[in-house]
């Protein structure tokens, strides 16, 4: 079984600290909502992942929703900062290498993190829906402000255009998670380094002036 995919085995947590009780099983449960979303997913296989008993997850969570919710602050925070941390540079091409570097990093061995915050199966309403919402705003808002900037330098001044590429950037980010889930096997320097071999590709003459710099 791959990198990012691997079960958290039952082996026990008698005399472990509570905050690293705590990570245990933030780490068995957000592995147990990405595989089977928020509707699907099961305190009980939680428990057995992390090698707990199932009244320590309320003990710690209080209830199902205030485990879901930790484990998507948790992911939603660590991945926007992480695209922040990616608008330092050039508004240039190299800026969606950066970003998506940024994501990679983020996600190292933990690419289900993506899935928690893209979840399908969250009720419509609530504090769930509220707090995944926001993440995926936040997300969605340093990407437009990235294409638009990469934008301003070039000749496009079509709104419709700008429209068309923050929807081709969104759906290149998404895909590139998917694939990554689909291939665990692979690190972030994997993923980064294939990337890059792409970029080069479509944009050869301003990857190697970047490269050279």
């Amino acid at each position: 079984m791959g990198k990012q995919e691997n079960l958290t085995r039952a082996v026990g947590t008698k005399g472990m600290p509570r905050a690293e009780r705590e990570q245990l099983i933030l780490d068995a449960a957000a592995e147990e909502f990405a595989r089977k979303g928020y509707a699907r997913g099961s305190t009980a296989e939680v428990a057995a992942r992390a090698g707990i008993t199932k009244p320590l997850i309320y003990e710690y969570f209080q209830s199902k929703d205030g485990l879901y919710l930790t484990c998507v602050d948790r992911a939603g925070a660590r991945l926007v900062a992480a695209v922040r941390s990616a608008q330092e540079g050039p508004s240039d091409i190299t800026r969606a290498a950066r970003t998506l570097e940024a994501i990679f990093r983020a996600l190292e061995s933990r690419v289900h993190d993506w899935a928690l915050v893209y979840d399908a199966t969250l009720p419509s309403e609530g504090r769930l829906h509220d707090a995944a919402t926001a993440y995926r705003r936040e997300l969605n808002r340093l990407g437009a402000v990235g294409v638009a900037e990469v934008l301003d330098r070039s000749e496009v001044d079509e709104p419709m255009d700008a429209d068309l590429a923050t929807h081709l950037w969104y759906g290149t980010v998404s895909a590139a998670v998917a694939w990554w889930r689909h291939h665990p096997g692979q690190t972030a320097d994997d993923m980064i380094l294939r990337f890059e071999r792409i970029l080069t590709v479509l944009y050869p003459a301003k990857t190697s002036s970047s490269n050279s710099e």
